[in-house]
């Protein structure tokens, strides 16, 4: 019996979210494949071959061309050399596409999904972003989720890195998982773990009076959205208080009365969880002395809320929409 013979093609391809057929085509292209064999003559994947795929699939995800990022995974270039080609596919030059030629199910990245046309300089960057974090994603890649997720936030802003880059992948992937016989759910998972974990390191506290109250309706456990939207207002340096996940209406009514805020955003991702009658309730609120009274703006966010707008409540179309009606809610920051 064979000692430690190393994996097949298939369960390799499982593990890195890629189609076997891709590892055949590097193999054959570029001389990346397994190089052990069992007694009986099957071909199998050491650990070094692993650890060398492993490294393709990363330089892939920046833009690097395939024939580059095999000769750097099997180590003929320096890591010199490496950083140099990896920053150039990143954002000088547009890495060439090729059939086989990526590490990751194209799908996910492109599906419905072109260039961006929003206010980049550079509207081909986020699309090779959006490709490399699928990639990541369907490999189950954690460093490279969140080398990426936090460069894209960094350099476009959370409002432009939501809604070009990881909004995108996320309906990608939900897409991907809901067609495939509920497939992928644990790369849905861990992506929508480490977008919250950017989103989170974007989020510093800004203390102030009148703060916007952020909190999912009660049954709503559906929290990114909102938590990009946490993270844009503290980018503007407004005062938040955010609340998560299926908040019960009593709890929610004795913040608000204890807070006084500026205005209350309630998410519902579906139609179910979109209950108008707290929003009323909310909206109705006063506090204040006689003759200067006030209450909050209440703002439905989310597509549970299409077509359930009522007297006191706004609705915003994006998240870039939902902070402009917030910080003009305001006024001057």
């Amino acid at each position: 019996m064979d000692k430690d013979p190393g994996l097949t093609t298939g369960t390799l391809a499982r593990r890195l979210g890629v189609a076997p057929t891709t590892l055949r085509t590097w193999d054959r292209r570029y001389g990346l494949g397994p190089t052990a064999r069992t007694s009986g003559g099957h071909r199998r994947w050491t650990p070094d071959d692993v650890a060398a795929v492993e490294r393709m699939c990363g330089l892939t995800a920046t833009g690097v061309p395939p024939a580059e990022a095999a000769r750097l995974a099997a180590g003929r270039r320096d890591g010199e050399e490496a950083a140099r080609l990896a920053a150039r596919g990143r954002g000088g030059e547009a890495a060439p596409e090729r059939a086989a030629g990526g590490c990751g199910e194209e799908t996910a990245a492109h599906a419905g999904h072109g260039t961006t046309r929003g206010p980049l300089g550079d509207h081909q960057a986020t699309h090779r972003e959006r490709r490399g974090l699928a990639r990541a994603a369907l490999r189950l890649d954690s460093p490279s989720l969140e080398r990426q997720l936090t460069a894209a936030v960094e350099a476009y802003g959370v409002t432009t890195a939501w809604e070009h880059v990881i909004a995108p992948v996320l309906h990608a992937v939900g897409r991907k998982w809901a067609s495939s016989g509920e497939r992928y759910v644990e790369v849905e998972h861990l992506l929508s773990w480490h977008v919250s974990t950017a989103l989170r390191h974007r989020t510093t506290p800004v203390t102030g009076p009148d703060p916007i109250v952020l909190a999912c309706v009660p049954g709503e456990q559906h929290t990114l959205a909102l938590e990009a939207l946490h993270a844009g207002l503290a980018e503007l340096a407004l005062p938040v208080r955010m609340f998560g996940a299926a908040v019960p209406v009593p709890a929610l009514t004795a913040a608000v009365d204890r807070l006084g805020p500026s205005a209350v955003v309630l998410w519902a991702q579906t139609r179910s969880t979109a209950n108008p009658a707290p929003a009323r309730r909310i909206a109705g609120a006063r506090w204040g002395v006689r003759g200067a009274r006030r209450g909050p703006l209440v703002v439905l966010a989310g597509p549970g809320w299409l077509g359930r707008s009522g007297e006191g409540t706004v609705r915003p179309g994006s998240l870039r929409d939902a902070l402009g009606v917030l910080s003009r809610g305001r006024g001057p920051a």
